[in-house]
C-alpha cells in the first residue's frame, strides 16, 4: 500500500509539473485525486461482526474531478458543482472479507468557498465488488447462521454490491494548482438482499491526500439561465427487481408502483407527496429462521403492501435523485410476524406499531432511495433502494414518466406541459 501511494503521488506532482507547462493546450479543465483513508465498522456491536472480530479497515480512493464550465443550467442552480468518477480500494482487514473494490460518479457541492479553501458536500452512488463472500468460503450451510461459534462471511452474499456514500471534503491550495485534499464521510456496502446473508457493511472514513488541477486558467464565458418554467410535475414509475428470502430458496419477484406530484421550491429541488403499492414475492417463504409465520397458506393480496410517502427530488440536469418517506396504509404482513413481540405477543399489531427491533423488516414506514435518468423527452429509468431505516428490503429497477405543467407565464396558448427538450432558456 505504501509503495502503491508513494508511487501515485510522483505521478501527480510530475502531471502538476507538465501541466503548468502547458496551460493553455485545451479548453477543458479537470483535477486527479489521491487520498488514502482509514474507517471504523458502524456495526462493531452486532453479534456477527463480533465473531469475526472485525476492528478497522482501510484503502485508497482515487478520482478524476470536472469543474463546472458554467454552460449548463443545472450547474449554476447547484452553486457550480463538480462531478467526479471515483475509485476505491477496500482493504476489511479480515481473511473472511477480504478485499473490495467500487466505481462511482460523485458530486461535490460547494458550501464554503474562498481564493485558498474550498469545502464541498460529497454524494456518490455506484457499484462495488467483493473478492469474498459467503459462498466463496467452505461454510455455506444455512444453519451456520446462527451458530455464534462458526466464522462466517454473513456481510457479502454475493460479490456485486451496491456502493452509497455522502461526506464533507476540502482542498486547500498549497501551489498554483496542487491543494491538500481531506475527505471525512460515510459509506455503504451491501447487495440489497438479492443475494443472501447480506449484513452489509456501513463504514465511518476519514483521510488526507492531494489533489491536482491541469488546464486551470482557461475558462469559457459563463452562461446565465433562467429559472425553470415549471412548478408542478406527476411522477408515474413502475419497477421490479429479485428478492432472495434465504439461502436456500430461488429468487422471488418483487414489484411496485408509484404516483406522486412534486413542487418546485427552486431549481433544483422539489417537495411532494405520493402513493405507492408494492408487492414482494418472497413473504411466506421467510422460514422460521427468519420473519412469517408458516401455518397459513398466503394470498396475492398478503404479499401486497400500500402507503403514501413524502417526496424529494434533487434535480441535477438528466439525472434527479431520488429521497422517499412513507408509512404503510395497507400491511396485511404485519399481523404474521413469527416472532414474540414484547407488547404485541405474537398476536396482530395495530396499523402504526412499536418496533421490535428499529430498521429490521418489522417496521410500518418505509425510506426509497434512488436515481433516475432521462433518456427521452420526460420519459426516465429509475434505480431504487427500498428500506426500513438502515436495512434494505430489496433493490428494483424501473421505467417512469414525468409530466410538468408549466407556469401560467410560460403558456403559450393551451400548452400546460414542458418538455425539456425544448430550449426554453433562450
Amino acid at each position: 500500500m505504501k509503495r502503491i501511494l508513494t508511487s501515485l503521488l510522483i505521478a501527480v506532482l510530475f502531471g502538476t509539473v507538465a501541466s503548468a507547462q502547458t496551460l493553455k493546450t485545451g479548453n477543458d479543465k479537470f483535477a486527479i485525486k489521491v487520498q488514502p483513508f482509514f474507517g471504523s465498522y458502524l456495526d462493531k456491536n452486532n453479534h456477527h461482526f463480533e465473531k469475526l472480530g472485525l476492528v478497522n479497515l482501510n484503502g485508497m480512493n482515487l478520482g478524476i474531478e470536472f469543474p463546472s464550465d458554467q454552460q449548463r443550467p443545472w450547474q449554476q442552480y447547484l452553486n457550480n458543482s463538480t462531478l467526479g468518477i471515483g475509485l476505491s480500494v477496500i482493504d476489511w482487514q479480515s481473511e473472511y472479507l477480504g478485499k473490495a473494490i467500487a466505481m462511482y460518479p460523485y458530486l461535490l457541492i460547494p458550501a464554503v468557498r474562498t481564493e485558498q479553501f474550498q469545502l464541498n458536500l460529497k454524494f456518490a452512488g455506484g457499484l462495488g465488488y467483493v473478492n469474498e463472500t459467503w459462498y466463496t468460503q467452505d461454510m455455506k450451510d444455512p444453519d451456520r447462521y446462527f451458530d455464534d461459534t462458526a466464522m462466517t462471511n454473513n456481510v457479502f452474499g454475493c460479490h456485486l454490491n451496491a456502493y452509497l456514500s455522502a461526506a464533507a471534503n476540502f482542498n486547500y491550495a498549497v501551489t498554483r494548482n496542487v491543494a491538500l485534499h481531506g475527505e471525512f464521510g460515510y459509506f455503504h456496502m451491501s447487495n440489497g438482499r438479492t443475494c443472501m446473508p447480506n449484513l452489509g457493511a456501513n463504514i465511518l472514513y476519514g483521510g488526507v491526500g492531494v489533489v491536482t488541477t491541469f488546464n486551470p486558467t482557461v475558462e469559457k464565458q459563463p452562461i446565465q439561465f433562467p429559472d425553470l418554467p415549471y412548478k408542478w410535475a406527476l411522477n408515474i414509475t413502475g419497477a421490479a427487481g429479485a428478492h432472495r428470502a434465504w439461502m436456500e430458496y430461488p429468487r422471488f419477484l418483487i414489484s411496485s408502483f408509484h404516483a406522486g406530484a412534486v413542487y418546485s421550491v427552486n431549481n433544483w429541488y422539489g417537495v411532494g407527496a405520493g402513493v405507492d403499492v408494492f408487492y414482494n414475492g418472497a413473504i411466506d417463504k421467510n422460514t422460521g429462521r427468519s420473519l412469517y409465520r408458516q401455518d397459513r397458506d398466503y394470498t396475492f393480496s398478503d404479499k401486497v403492501r400500500a402507503g403514501v410517502a413524502l417526496n424529494n427530488e434533487f434535480r441535477l440536469g438528466i439525472v434527479t435523485a431520488i429521497v422517499d418517506w412513507g408509512v404503510y396504509l395497507y400491511n396485511p404482513s404485519r399481523n404474521y410476524y413469527d416472532c414474540n413481540h414484547p407488547k404485541y405477543g405474537y398476536g396482530p399489531r395495530p396499523l402504526f406499531y412499536d418496533n421490535e427491533d428499529a430498521g429490521t423488516d418489522e417496521a410500518f414506514h418505509y425510506i426509497r432511495f434512488g436515481m433516475k435518468y432521462r433518456v427521452w423527452d420526460n420519459l426516465y429509468l429509475q434505480a431504487s433502494a427500498k428500506t426500513h431505516l438502515h436495512i434494505c428490503e430489496y433493490i428494483e429497477f424501473g421505467v417512469g414518466y414525468q409530466i410538468p405543467f408549466l407556469k401560467k407565464s410560460q403558456r403559450k396558448g393551451d400548452s400546460r406541459i414542458f418538455h425539456h427538450t425544448e430550449d426554453w432558456w433562450k
